[in-house]
């Protein structure tokens, strides 16, 4: 599972809750990775944090309140601060290996002289994790075909691997701007961020 912890477009009171959140997770979660940070404006917070864990953390997803007068702005009337907590599936990349791959003959037309749809030269490669499958008809012999057509699968799969970790950063950076400031899942309090809710 990822964890995003976002302070959204937020100012610097709600960046310091995302650094103050991510410390209560550090000893709350026992195999909690931190992925990627984004620094805030101020050396003690984050735009957003995200972590790595095996445990559920279904519950903490939604919004996290935190009551506190500005640590930064001593007059500011504001005392609410809203983060957002969004779940992640990893997406698990397709690891692609020779030993994943079925390979089927069949007849076609095209470049083979006399072998022309009498020999089978033609070459399905099917990743078997994965469904995918290409063809490969262009080439004379069965050999060069199977190359040919390995090295596309190949591509086809570092393809889809590339465009499912573009899919996935672009839901994480939507969150960012879709922070609810109703109903939070997490309420703490003070300068010393104690949970009340």
């Amino acid at each position: 599972m990822l964890l995003q912890i976002s302070s959204g477009n937020g100012p610097a009171e709600c960046e310091l809750a995302v650094g103050k959140f991510l410390e209560v997770l550090e000893s709350e979660l026992l195999d909690l990775e931190i992925v990627k940070t984004t620094k805030g404006r101020n050396e003690d917070g984050y735009r957003s944090v995200v972590i790595s864990t095996s445990q559920d953390v279904s519950h903490l997803q939604g919004t996290v309140k935190w009551i506190c007068q500005s640590p930064y702005r001593s007059k500011h009337k504001r005392k609410n601060w809203f983060i957002d907590v969004s779940i992640f599936e990893e997406k698990s990349q397709a690891n692609f290996s020779e030993e994943d791959v079925r390979f089927q003959t069949f007849r076609c037309g095209g470049k083979g002289g006399q072998n022309v749809n009498k020999v089978e030269t033609g070459v399905r490669a099917i990743h078997i994790p994965t469904g995918l499958s290409v063809t490969a008809t262009e080439a004379r012999t069965q050999y060069q075909n199977r190359k040919t057509a390995l090295a596309r699968l190949g591509e086809v799969i570092a393809k889809q691997n590339r465009d499912g970790e573009s899919l996935a950063k672009q839901n994480m950076w939507s969150k960012h701007e879709a922070i609810e400031r109703g109903n939070p899942a997490r309420v703490y309090e003070g300068v010393r961020f104690e949970r009340r809710g």
